[in-house]
């Protein structure tokens, strides 16, 4: 089963998106981290986030970009991917250091991201994938953040495609959509 989950910033997505990871049982959980520690304020996030899932037993897979290329070297349960929101911005902005690869346009990062999200659901029973909902907070952006936009609203609609199940989540409350 693939599930997606939206929601604002500060919904409650993640929790809920945790939860229901656990929920779905399994011997192995993996959570897969897109956010860059680029700066104090992220790194601050991901501790945070770390200690939420703590006592849920998931084993950490940091993946910034190129979702495509992850390969797990046993089938885990489910599969928590946090956040697409991240990593489409990763894949379109994302060049930090020496060595890392060029970012994509808008057309190969969809492409590349969607083919990511197939390979991750041939390698486990359970898929859940968190991404923002970004389309309601305000309409006047630059060209680079529609850019953006653009590319996570169609691999969010790729997503809820292929998913069994469609959560947003609004101030703490899940209202499913599929």
């Amino acid at each position: 089963m693939t599930a997606l989950i939206i929601g604002g910033s500060g919904s409650g997505k993640s929790e809920y998106a945790e939860n229901l990871a656990v929920s779905l049982g399994g011997e192995r959980n993996v959570y897969i981290a897109t956010m860059k520690p680029w700066d104090e304020e992220c790194r601050n996030r991901i501790l945070r986030h770390r200690k939420m899932r703590e006592k849920k037993q998931f084993e950490t897979v940091e993946c910034y970009r190129c979702l495509k290329n992850l390969v797990f070297k046993s089938r885990p349960s489910v599969v928590l991917l946090e956040c697409m929101s991240n990593l489409v911005s990763n894949e379109l902005f994302g060049l930090w250091e020496e060595g890392d690869l060029p970012v994509l346009d808008k057309k190969t990062a969809a492409a590349e991201i969607g083919e990511g999200i197939l390979h991750l659901e041939q390698q486990t029973d359970h898929l859940v994938i968190v991404t923002n909902e970004v389309f309601s907070d305000g309409d006047h952006y630059s060209p680079e953040t529609n850019e953006y936009r653009k590319v996570l609203g169609n691999i969010n609609q790729l997503a809820a495609k292929r998913a069994q199940m469609v959560v947003e989540v609004v101030a703490g409350i899940p209202i499913k959509i599929k």
